[in-house]
């Protein structure tokens, strides 16, 4: 092998950048340093002695786990990348000779996010910028919930009945390695589609895991606001908590599963007008108006599959945390980086605009 040379690694980082690297983008559009505040102030940081390892910088850490969001690697793929990749090491603001966070360090600022509840004030603060940035919130908001998929768990008819009811089997309380290794908060549900034979067939598909949530805004389709929910949770039960106020359009879009007596009456006293697609009737009792007031809702309704289709094809979004709470900090960073990479996107487009 030949010895690298003085300038072979920039070099190699020039030919990164010729070629479209989408980390030295996201770099130059997005300020990281507005986050520093929001963890350090959730994150009380121990004052060590002379001599003692300093803790990791919050916004190299922040990085590597939106790093990890957006490519879905695991801590230790995570650690061996950042040593692989100059991408990853330009991003990130390291050189070939800095120490790099190992898998359990990665492991250990995640559950500190966790911990103390972070992400939903990383989500405010970025929401800050966006703002003075020119992306307010307006034209309206689309709300809609995602299927998220995690390991299915190998458990007998009597385990599931008890973990239903939020008990625990005896067995496992005599095994706490056990325990720790099954997500007592997933849960199963069947989703309906339309299957495209001859005639058309609705199958109901099995689906295990969790919910995301989301309302996004009509105009930038950048998430306003998210929750996390297990798998058979019902859309419309958590269709209070997406509201975003501060979304300077009134109509609220949505599909049938948002369209109860109870949401409206929500939305009317919000002073906010449903957009919701209604239950079909009878096709024969459906005046022409209302199949085109529906088909207009349905065309914008749509625009929230855009960002679902991204974080699924794009990032391949899959839960393998165990539990409710870690899988909403990991659905919450997927969420917050789909936000990034958008704001890229809008850049972008505003300069050709």
């Amino acid at each position: 092998m030949k010895q690298l040379g003085l300038f072979d690694v920039e070099d190699r980082l020039e030919l990164l950048s010729n070629a479209g690297d989408p980390l030295e983008k996201l770099t130059s559009v997005i300020n990281f340093e507005i986050f520093r505040e929001v963890i350090e102030g959730a994150i009380k940081f121990k004052k060590r002695s002379k001599g003692g390892r300093p803790a990791w910088d919050s916004i190299l850490m922040l990085k590597i786990l939106i790093l990890q969001s957006l490519y879905t690697l695991s801590d230790d793929q995570m650690e061996f990348q950042i040593k692989d990749r100059l991408s990853f090491q330009r991003f990130l603001g390291m050189s070939l000779r800095d120490k790099v966070p190992d898998a359990k360090s990665i492991w250990l600022w995640r559950e500190r996010l966790k911990e103390k509840g972070v992400l939903k004030d990383l989500f405010e603060k970025f929401e800050e910028s966006l703002k003075k940035a020119g992306y307010a919130a307006r034209s309206g908001q689309i709300v809609d919930a995602s299927i998220i998929q995690a390991p299915k768990q190998r458990l007998s008819k009597e385990e599931k009945e008890l973990l239903y009811k939020g008990e625990v089997p005896e067995e496992w309380k005599k095994n706490k390695a056990k325990v720790a290794q099954k997500d007592k908060d997933a849960r199963w549900m069947l989703k309906q589609i339309n299957a495209k034979r001859e005639k058309e067939v609705k199958l109901a598909i099995p689906y295990y895991g969790y919910k995301n949530h989301i309302s996004v805004d009509k105009k930038y389709k950048i998430i306003r606001k998210y929750a996390v929910t297990a798998a058979n949770q019902y859309d419309g039960n958590v269709f209070e908590d997406l509201l975003d106020e501060k979304n300077e359009g009134k109509e609220v879009y949505g599909d049938t599963a948002y369209s109860s007596k109870k949401n409206k009456e929500i939305l009317r006293k919000k002073k906010l007008r449903s957009e919701m697609c209604e239950k079909q009737r009878r096709e024969k009792d459906v005046t022409e108006e209302e199949r085109r007031v529906n088909q207009g809702r349905k065309r914008v309704r749509s625009r929230i599959e855009h960002v679902f289709a991204f974080q699924k094809e794009k990032m391949d979004l899959f839960v393998r945390t165990i539990g409710i709470e870690r899988a909403k900090v990991k659905i919450g960073l997927a969420n917050l980086a789909y936000n990034l990479k958008r704001l890229v996107f809008l850049r972008r487009t505003d300069c050709f605009a």
